[in-house]
């Protein structure tokens, strides 16, 4: 896939997933909104319907004073004029409060207009009423107030008629009494719990009554007034008081209630686009995946056609060699053609038999018989195959360990080309001439060995992937460097396989350290 298309198609799946999640935060961003318009609509009807219930309460508490008043009275037939003084005594200042209400009836006939309504004609009642308010000083005692119910105090203030609940109501907004003295605490909750349960909100209020701008005693302990969370209504709105008096209701965990609402929803949301979105990012990760793998497969193939190339243009050189007449007649010349033929065959054998392993080892087909071994003699033995091309390129190799013996369980062969692939590395990456120190130790049941060299080192992208199949640093893809990328692949299958690690650390110019980790031998032989 060309480079520009591969980026077009990563563009267009990252716009549509952006787009989708964008599209699914709107939407629950929406539902919560919408809820929580819902939420304030309903938490201010139901704080109305708690002003209008305290006022009716307090308002038949009120009307009830007169209960013996009305029962006693001459009831006037065809009454048109009422006349209503209502006093109230406090004797603590000695002062009284006196309100008096008056009203005359006048009827009329009111005829309709219009083309329906003319041979109509509508009785019309009006109350002309006049009401004074005064005070006076006056040494008295209250009369108490008998013990009565609040369902006979409601069915008394029922029975009275339109003018006397009339002439009650005016004396009742201008008696100027104290909010502490017309509501409680506990008529005050269990008023507004009834109707925020009425509306569903089962949800844990703070509330408090307040007077001008001042809380009055009838307030939870740990009320505040937060914004986006308190709402308010006016208590006794109708009153002739100088201060109104409020109520206000605040609802500390009103954000996890709205969610909890749409809680459903909401994770169904989140779950479908997590689910989207990890798709997206495994297709994502799998086409970078397939893309880097086809690219290392094709400087792969390079690698390996111009290794054949160059043991092919060998052998068919020789050949020819061999054919010439000449040649026929020297012996020597001949043997010598056909021993160049023989190693780069084996050259080339070689190198298949290495794609092979790397195979069987991903399919599990491979066989490693496991024996007692000394791990200094399988360094050695893997030195010694490197020895002529170590001089070959004029370098210098230190082993460095004690004398103790570090026994492992292990394939001698398979370990011993670890070691012969990690140390053909060290060589090949030299800057000049190889210098090579192997350090063998034992640390925590594990025996390891460290492969220094003075190379040119590596960053930090190339020792993540240098164990990779396929892979080659960039140096690697010139064939100045010959190689293609098995070899520190199948190390780290082989290490792995007898239960052990292996790892890099490397500094770009200065060189590299190539750690390989092996349990200490134990009587238990690998499985």
């Amino acid at each position: 896939m060309r480079k520009k298309m591969f980026a077009f198609i990563i563009f267009l799946m990252s716009l549509s997933l952006a787009g989708i999640v964008t599209v699914q935060i709107y939407w629950i961003g929406k539902a919560i909104g919408v809820r929580e318009q819902q939420f304030s609509k309903d938490v201010n009807f139901a704080l109305t319907k708690t002003s209008e219930m305290l006022y009716k309460r307090d308002f038949v508490n009120f009307t009830a004073q007169f209960m013996d008043f009305f029962k006693m009275r001459k009831s006037a037939k065809q009454a048109d004029f009422t006349k209503f003084v209502y006093e109230q005594i406090n004797t603590s200042t000695n002062e009284s409060f006196r309100f008096s209400s008056s009203g005359v009836y006048e009827t009329s006939y009111f005829k309709g207009f219009g083309n329906f309504y003319t041979q109509d004609s509508i009785l019309v009642a009006t109350l002309n009423d006049k009401s004074e308010v005064f005070k006076i000083k006056k040494s008295t005692n209250n009369q108490e107030l008998s013990k009565i119910d609040f369902a006979q105090r409601f069915t008394f203030f029922n029975q009275l008629t339109e003018i006397e609940k009339l002439g009650l109501e005016n004396a009742y907004h201008n008696k100027g009494t104290p909010i502490s003295q017309r509501v409680s605490k506990t008529v005050v909750e269990e008023v507004l719990e009834r109707e925020l349960k009425n509306l569903g909100i089962l949800l844990d209020f703070q509330y408090a009554v307040v007077t001008g701008d001042q809380p009055s005693e009838i307030r939870t302990a740990s009320f505040d007034i937060v914004e986006g969370k308190t709402y308010n209504t006016l208590l006794f709105p109708k009153d002739n008081a100088l201060e109104t008096n409020s109520l206000f209701v605040t609802f500390p965990e009103k954000e996890a209630y709205l969610i909890s609402e749409i809680k459903p929803m909401l994770l169904l949301s989140v779950f479908f686009t997590l689910i989207i979105t990890l798709a997206f990012v495994s297709s994502l990760y799998q086409m970078l995946r397939q893309r880097r793998i086809s690219v290392v497969k094709t400087d792969f193939i390079n690698n390996m056609t111009h290794e054949f190339k160059t043991p092919i243009a060998t052998i068919n050189l020789a050949l020819d060699a061999i054919k010439n007449p000449k040649i026929h007649a020297d012996a020597s010349k001949v043997l010598k053609y056909v021993g160049v033929i023989k190693e780069e065959n084996k050259r080339m054998h070689a190198q298949v038999e290495n794609v092979l392993r790397i195979s069987k080892l991903e399919k599990k087909q491979f066989e490693m018989p496991t024996t007692p071994l000394e791990i200094t003699t399988v360094v050695q033995n893997a030195i010694s195959h490197v020895a002529l091309l170590l001089k070959s390129e004029k370098g210098s190799l230190q082993l460095h360990h004690s004398d103790a013996s570090l026994t492992i369980q292990g394939n001698m062969t398979h370990l011993t080309n670890v070691f012969v692939n990690i140390l053909e590395n060290a060589i090949k990456y030299a800057k000049d001439s190889p210098k090579i120190d192997i350090f063998i130790r034992d640390a925590d049941n594990q025996v390891v060995v460290d492969v220094k060299d003075c190379g040119i080192g590596m960053s930090k992208k190339a020792q993540k992937q240098v164990f990779d199949k396929f892979y080659r640093a960039e140096v690697g893809n010139v064939h100045t460097v010959k190689g293609h990328g098995l070899g520190l692949s199948y190390v780290k299958e082989i290490v792995q396989l007898h239960r052990g690690s292996v790892f890099v650390t490397s500094e770009k110019g200065i060189g590299s350290t190539f750690t390989v980790c092996l349990p200490r031998a134990t009587s238990k032989k690998m499985a």
